[in-house]
């Protein structure tokens, strides 16, 4: 049975005036008819563009990588998917059976989803502001625990690097196994330098994070070679 929803809107410290958007935001597209998937495309946006204006005011000396390195951790998948977990955002979910019985409602991908659904359905209920607030009521915490020297070029983008001033083939990337249930996946990557007949095998809960795996594992060898 789902939890209140009202409890949630406490939470997020927001009241609607339709009620239909909020239950909207949280259907799943497996339940058919209308759900969140357009929700999440509008909040996707309006998300980034709060985070993007609150990070520019914030770090005034980032230069344009930095800054996007910076948003690119607080409106990814695994931050939306914590935040979620905070106000036990999958006791809210109205999902399919088939979801229900694979897990979903603990599912990072549809948790992160139904985040941004959310914060579309309060833009099109209240506006930009209404939103913005309660954008910087969730991130506002993060965003003071960041820092530029903490958030560098990730271990894909640095290989790659490497490699390009080495004159040396890039790296490419493909997947070993998975392995486990739907809602709890295992990745395994293999990251492949052909030129140098070099491979390494990275794991991870998505692919991205096995990808990410093996090639820092493949920067530490080319580092020590």
């Amino acid at each position: 049975m789902r939890a209140d929803v009202d409890k949630l809107c406490r939470h997020l410290g927001y009241r609607f005036i339709d009620p239909q958007l909020i239950e909207q935001a949280l259907t799943h597209r497996s339940v058919g008819g209308k759900n969140n998937e357009r929700l999440e495309y509008l909040g996707d946006a309006i998300l980034g563009f709060v985070i993007a204006d609150a990070l520019y005011h914030h770090f005034l000396d980032a230069t344009e990588g930095q800054l996007s390195r910076l948003r690119s951790s607080l409106v990814k998948q695994d931050t939306l998917a914590e935040v979620a977990r905070e106000f036990k955002l999958g006791d809210y979910l109205h999902l399919g059976h088939g979801e229900l019985r694979s897990g979903g409602q603990s599912r990072d991908s549809i948790l992160a989803d139904g985040v941004e659904a959310i914060l579309a359905a309060i833009y099109l209920d209240g506006g930009y502001q209404a939103t913005r607030e309660v954008i910087q009521r969730i991130f506002t915490p993060r965003l003071n625990k960041l820092n530029l020297e903490a958030h560098q070029k990730d271990p894909k983008t640095q290989l790659q690097e490497y490699l390009q001033a080495s004159r040396i083939s890039l790296p490419s990337y493909e997947i070993a196994n998975v392995s486990g249930d739907p809602h709890d996946q295992l990745f395994r990557v293999i990251c492949f330098v052909t030129e140098l007949d070099k491979k390494t095998i990275g794991q991870g809960s998505s692919r991205r994070k096995a990808e990410q795996d093996a090639a820092s594992q493949m920067l530490a060898i080319l580092r020590h070679d």
